[in-house]
């Protein structure tokens, strides 16, 4: 069933990025960075088994804002890519800042979820605060490795629309590798053991090697939208 469920996850959380830049452009893919930071942050406190391995369900949102920067890089351009990492951060902030909060109130007696509130959010300042640093560093070197594949393969083949599946790929595989190590150890070190660490690790970047080759269909697909797009903005002009 887990299996099932992460499966159908993908398809749900890609295809609705997908509608998002269709229908509202790069502001739909923003929302979506904000919306995936947030989630994903609660997400991966949970710990589960699928496909053999265990790894935690923030995984494909986590996944997801990789896919979006690189829309936005494809598409957008560089600058679009370096603001959506900046919504991300100041989206974690704001959860952090107000989950935070939560805790401070005093319940009323009749409160059933006071307990429950305490031990999801309790552990959330070091998910996020983890989180944030590994999501700044991984994202923007996401972003800037996958410029630099760009340049090496339009200098090499003289085309720049060719090769996107190697610009995404590689970008995207690399980073995911820095992402997955830094924040499993900085965010579960000390709450698990060695053992189960490094197996999060490994399920982990087994899910992202899975998700980035899911996501290449998609960023084609999003490349398709975005000439759309383009060739829909003149006649709007004139309307």
């Amino acid at each position: 069933m887990n299996e099932l469920l992460i499966v159908i996850s993908v398809v749900f959380i890609f295809g609705t990025t997908l509608l998002a830049y269709k229908y509202f452009g790069r502001s739909g893919l923003y929302c979506m960075t904000a919306v995936s930071t947030i989630l994903a942050n609660v997400e991966a406190l949970i710990l589960v088994k699928a496909f053999g391995m265990e790894q935690t369900l923030g995984n494909v949102l986590f996944a997801v804002t990789f896919l979006i920067t690189d829309i936005l890089s494809e598409c957008e351009g560089k600058r679009a890519a370096n603001k959506a990492v900046l919504i991300g951060v100041v989206s974690s902030v704001f959860f952090l800042g107000l989950s935070q909060s939560w805790l401070l109130y005093e319940q009323s007696a009749g409160s059933t979820v006071d307990g429950a509130i305490r031990d999801i959010f309790s552990n959330t300042p070091r998910m996020i605060l983890s989180s944030l640093a590994v999501y700044v560093v991984s994202q923007l070197f996401d972003v800037w490795l996958y410029h630099k594949w760009w340049a090496l393969t339009e200098k090499k083949f003289g085309d720049k629309r060719k090769f996107l599946w190697l610009r995404n790929n590689g970008s995207t595989l690399i980073s995911q590798i820095l992402n997955t190590l830094l924040f499993t150890f900085c965010a579960f070190y000390g709450m698990y053991d060695l053992v189960t660490c490094l197996s999060i690790f490994a399920s982990s970047y087994v899910i992202f090697v899975f998700t980035t080759l899911l996501d290449t269909p998609a960023l084609y697909l999003a490349r398709k939208i975005g000439d759309g797009r383009k060739k829909s903005l003149p006649l709007k002009s004139h309307m």
